[in-house]
C-alpha cells in the first residue's frame, strides 16, 4: 500500500478513498472523456477573457470544464502562466469560485509537469500570497484556502526546486495553516485537500518549517470547541503519515525519520491530540512493512522508528484501560479514540503483543464495531421501539466494513497474550454471546412482522458478530486444545465454545471452514470426559424458560415457544450435538435435563427440528453405559411410552414419518426382548392407523391418503426386526389391518411380506411366518369372494408356499 500511495498522482484523492470518505471533493467532476476540441476551446475562452478583462459566465464555464477533466488534461507552462496572470490581477473583480478553480488547475500543472519552470513557480507563489493579502480583511472562501494549502505544498514537493524557492513555498504553506486554521477543515470535503497539502510539505520541508507543519497537523483538533476526531479523519492521518514516512524510507532520509520519531513519537506535547498521534504511529508501522531495501544505518533507524511507534500506541491505549479491565467509553469523547485504536490496528500490520491493545480491541469489537448492546438497550428505553436510522448507517461505516481485519488483529494479539489476559478476553466474548442471544431473541419476537427492515439490519450486524466469534473461537481452540494444556482447561474451553456457538446458531447461514474445524475439535474433546459432557448438556435452557419466559419483551406479546426462532435455533444446536457424546451422558442427567426438551421439540412444526429430536432419542436408545446398564434400560422403556404418545398425537401434521420410523426401529432393536414398551408401540401404531380417517385409506376429501400407508409400511418392516416374543402379536395386529385393505393393496402387501420371508435366513421364525401368511392369504381370498361373483384368480396357499 505504501508504494501505491507514493505513486498516486493526486494525494488528496487517494486519502479520500483509503479513509472510506463518502464526501466528494466539491469540485466539478468529469462525466465523460472531453474532446480535444472542447479543451482547446476552453483555454481559448480563458485567454480571451484575460485579454479583454471580461470575466463573464463563459469564462467560469471554461474553468469548470477544465477542472472537470483534470484526470485527463495536461497543463503546460504557457497555460500555467496564463493562470498565474489571472491571480495577479488586482483591479478586476473576479467571480469568487474562479480563484479556487484557477488554483486547482495550477495544482494539476505542478503534479503532472516533469520539470516545471522555477520562475513560474515563484510567480505563482507571489500571486497566491497577493490574493490572500488583498482579502485579509475579508473572510476568504474555505475552498480557496484549502486549495492554497494544497498548491503551496505541491510546489514545495517538486524535487527540482531550488532551496530558496522551496523555503518560499513552505513559508506560504505554514502561514496559511497557522493563520487560517479556523477555515481549514471547516467543510468535510476539504479535509483531505488540506491534509494532502501538509503531506506534500512534510515530504520535502526544511527543518525550520517541519515542526510548524507537525504542530498544525496534530494540534488543530484542539483549537476547535468540538473535536472532529472521527474515524475517517483518523484514517486520513494514518495513511498520510504512511505516505510521508514511506517516502523517507525509500530515499533513505535518516534525518527526517529521526526528526519525526523525536517530535511525534517520543515527545508528549500538550497541543498534540491523542487520537491523531496514535493514528500517526500506526501509519509509521504500516509504512515500515513496505519492504524497502536500505543500508545498515537506515535499517537501524527504521527499527527504532517502529519501536517508538509501538510504545506510543500502547501508551495511548493505556488511557482506556484501568486495573486490567477495559473502561468502556462512558463519554462521547472516548468513543473516537476507541474506534481509532481498532481501525488503526486493522490497517497497520503486525504489532507486538500488548495488554492495553488487546483489551481495547476486545472492547471496540463488542461495543463499537458490533454495537448490538446499545441497539437492544434503546428498545428498553422506548417501549414502542425507535426508528434506528443509525443502524443502517452503521452498516456502511468503515469501522463495520473492517470488522474482519479488526478481528484478525484481535486474534493476533490474543495469541501472544499471557494466560491471565487470554482468560479475560475469552470471558468477554463468551458473555457477549450469551447477552446477544437473550437480547436478540426478545427483539426478534417484538419486531418480526412489524419492523422487518430494521430487524433485518440488526441481524446483519449480528451475523457479522457471529463470524467474529467463530474466528476467535478457532484461535482459542488452537491455543487451549493442545497437548501441553491441562485436561481441565481443555474441557472447560470446549464447553464454553459450544455454549457460545449455540447462542449464535440462529445467525449461522453459511458453512464456514473455521466453524467446522472448531466444532469438530471441541466435540472430540467433550466426547472424552463424562463430566464435560454433563456440563455441556446442563447449559441447555430450562424447560420452563423455553415455554414460559419471564422477561420484559415477552410480556408485551402473546408468546408461543414454537414461533421463537432464535430459541429454536439454539435448541436445534443442542439436539444435533448431544447425540455425538450421548455415551458419556448418564441416564439421570438425560432424564433430568434433556428428556423434557426433546419431547417438547418433537412437536415443533419445523420438521427439521422435529427430526433432530427423533434422532436424539434414537441416539439414546442405541447408547450403552456399562456402569448403569439397568438404570439406562429402565429409562429407555419409560421414555418409549411417552415418545409414542407425543409422536403420534401430532402425526401426520407435524411428526415427520422419517423421524417416527427411525425412532420405532431403534426401540425395537435396542429394548430388551419382550419389552412391554415394544408391545405398546405396535399397539399405538395400529390404533393410529385405524383412526387417521374414518376410512383409513381415504381422507375426508376422498383423496388417497398415504399417512396410514406409511405406518403400515413401518409395521411391515418390523416383521424382520422384532424378537420372537413380540412377533405373534405383531402378526396378529398386521392381519387386522391387512384384511381391511382393498384387493390391489392386499396383493401388494402380501407380496412384500412373502418377499421378506423368502429372503430371511431365520430358521426359527420362518415356519411360523409362512403359516401365518398362508392363513392370512386364505382370509383375504375369502373376503374378496364372499357374497359376490368370483374375481380374478389369486395365488392359492400352495402356490404361495411354493414361492417360499
Amino acid at each position: 500500500m505504501a508504494r501505491k500511495a507514493n505513486n498516486s498522482l493526486f494525494l488528496e484523492e487517494w486519502l479520500r478513498g483509503v479513509s472510506g470518505s463518502s464526501v466528494s471533493s466539491g469540485l466539478v467532476k468529469q462525466n465523460s472523456v472531453p474532446s480535444a476540441r472542447s479543451i482547446i476551446q476552453a483555454w481559448s475562452e480563458i485567454r480571451e477573457s484575460v485579454q479583454n478583462l471580461k470575466f463573464d459566465t463563459r469564462y467560469l464555464q471554461a474553468l469548470r470544464a477544465l477542472v472537470s477533466s483534470e484526470s485527463t488534461i495536461h497543463v503546460a507552462d504557457p497555460q500555467a502562466k496564463l493562470l498565474v496572470s489571472i491571480l495577479a490581477l488586482r483591479d478586476v473583480s473576479l467571480p469568487v469560485e474562479s480563484y479556487t478553480l484557477v488554483l486547482r488547475l495550477l495544482y494539476v500543472w505542478i503534479r503532472k509537469s516533469f520539470r516545471p519552470s522555477q520562475a513560474l513557480v515563484g510567480s505563482a507563489v507571489q500571486a497566491i500570497r497577493g490574493v490572500l493579502d488583498d482579502r485579509r480583511n475579508l473572510q476568504p472562501e474555505p475552498a480557496f484556502v484549502a486549495q492554497s494549502v494544497l498548491v503551496a505544498g505541491a510546489f514545495a514537493c517538486v524535487p527540482s526546486l531550488s532551496g530558496d524557492l522551496k523555503a518560499l513555498c513552505l513559508e506560504l504553506l505554514c502561514r496559511i495553516v497557522e493563520e487560517k486554521y479556523s477555515l481549514v477543515g471547516s467543510q468535510e470535503e476539504l479535509v483531505p485537500v488540506v491534509f494532502a497539502g501538509v503531506g506534500y510539505g512534510l515530504s520535502s520541508s526544511l527543518d525550520v518549517h517541519y515542526v510548524r507543519l507537525l504542530d498544525f497537523l496534530f494540534g488543530i483538533w484542539l483549537k476547535e470547541e468540538d473535536p472532529r476526531g472521527s474515524v475517517t479523519h483518523g484514517l486520513m492521518i494514518l495513511h498520510l503519515i504512511e505516505w510521508v514516512v514511506s517516502g523517507y524510507m525509500r530515499s533513505n532520509n535518516v534525518d527526517k525519520m529521526s526528526r519525526f520519531k523525536s517530535e511525534v513519537l517520543e515527545t508528549s506535547k500538550a497541543n498534540y491530540t491523542v487520537f491523531a498521534v496514535f493514528m500517526a504511529a500506526a501509519g509509521v508501522l504500516r509504512a515500515s512493512t513496505g519492504g524497502f531495501s536500505s543500508g545498515a544505518q537506515s535499517f537501524e533507524i527504521i527499527s527504532k522508528l517502529r519501536n517508538s511507534a509501538e510504545k506510543r500506541m500502547e501508551s495511548v491505549a493505556q488511557l482506556l484501560v484501568s486495573n486490567g479491565n477495559v473502561t468502556l467509553p462512558t463519554t462521547q469523547g472516548k468513543v473516537p479514540l476507541l474506534k481509532c485504536v481498532a481501525i488503526a490496528l486493522a490497517r497497520c500490520g503486525s504489532v507486538s503483543s500488548s495488554v492495553p491493545l488487546l483489551l481495547c480491541l476486545a472492547s471496540s469489537l463488542l461495543t463499537q464495531v458490533f454495537p448490538l448492546g446499545q441497539i437492544y438497550e434503546s428498545f428498553c428505553k422506548d417501549p414502542i421501539g425507535p426508528r434506528l436510522n443509525w443502524v443502517r448507517e452503521h452498516l456502511s461505516d468503515v469501522l463495520y466494513k473492517e470488522s474482519g481485519a479488526i478481528t484478525g488483529a484481535f486474534c493476533n494479539q490474543y495469541s501472544s497474550a499471557s494466560e491471565e489476559n487470554k482468560y479475560i478476553v475469552e470471558n468477554m466474548i463468551w458473555d457477549f454471546c450469551q447477552k446477544l442471544y437473550l437480547q436478540h431473541r426478545q427483539i426478534a419476537l417484538l419486531l418480526r412482522g412489524i419492523e422487518d427492515i430494521l430487524l433485518g439490519d440488526i441481524e446483519k450486524i449480528a451475523e457479522s458478530s457471529f463470524l467474529m466469534v467463530v474466528v476467535f473461537a478457532l484461535a482459542v481452540m488452537k491455543q487451549r486444545l493442545n497437548p501441553i494444556e491441562s485436561t481441565e482447561i481443555k474441557m472447560e474451553t470446549s464447553v464454553k465454545i459450544l455454549v457460545a456457538f449455540s447462542c449464535l446458531e440462529y445467525f449461522r447461514h453459511i458453512r464456514l471452514p473455521e466453524y467446522m474445524e472448531t466444532i469438530r475439535e471441541v466435540i472430540s474433546c467433550v466426547q472424552e470426559n463424562d463430566a464435560t459432557c454433563v456440563s455441556f448438556v446442563e447449559s441447555i435452557p430450562a424447560y420452563d424458560s423455553l415455554t414460559n419466559p419471564q422477561d420484559l419483551f415477552t410480556r408485551r406479546i402473546e408468546y408461543e415457544w414454537s414461533r421463537d426462532e432464535v430459541q429454536t435455533s439454539r435448541i436445534l444446536f443442542y439436539l444435533r450435538v448431544i447425540p455425538t457424546c450421548i455415551g458419556r451422558l448418564s441416564a439421570s442427567a438425560f432424564r433430568r435435563v434433556v428428556a423434557s426438551t426433546m419431547f417438547l421439540y418433537i412437536g415443533h412444526p419445523n420438521r427439521k427440528v422435529a427430526r433432530a429430536s427423533h434422532t436424539l432419542l434414537v441416539a439414546f436408545l442405541s447408547s450403552a453405559k456399562e456402569s448403569e446398564e439397568d438404570e439406562r434400560n429402565q429409562l429407555k422403556e419409560q421414555l418409549v411410552f411417552y415418545y409414542m404418545q407425543r409422536s403420534l398425537e401430532v402425526y401426520p401434521e407435524i411428526t415427520p414419518f422419517e423421524g417416527l420410523a427411525s425412532g420405532v426401529a431403534a426401540l425395537v432393536r435396542y429394548l430388551p426382548a419382550g419389552s412391554p414398551a415394544i408391545f405398546y408401540s405396535i399397539h399405538s401404531l395400529v390404533e393410529k392407523t385405524c383412526t387417521i380417517n374414518t376410512d383409513p385409506w381415504e381422507d375426508p376429501q376422498g383423496r388417497k391418503s398415504d399417512s396410514g400407508d406409511q405406518i403400515l409400511e413401518l409395521l411391515l418392516r418390523l416383521v424382520s426386526l422384532v424378537d420372537i416374543q413380540v412377533l405373534p402379536y405383531l402378526m396378529k395386529s398386521l392381519a387386522q389391518l391387512i384384511i381391511k385393505l382393498p384387493k390391489e393393496r392386499q396383493n401388494m402387501v402380501l407380496g412384500e411380506l412373502y418377499s421378506q420371508v423368502a429372503e430371511s435366513d431365520d430358521v426359527i421364525r420362518k415356519p411360523s411366518l409362512v403359516s401365518w401368511l398362508q392363513s392370512l392369504n386364505y382370509l383375504c381370498s375369502n373376503k374378496r369372494t364372499k357374497g359376490s361373483a368370483p374375481g380374478p384368480t389369486v395365488d392359492t396357499s400352495n402356490q404361495l408356499a411354493a414361492r417360499l
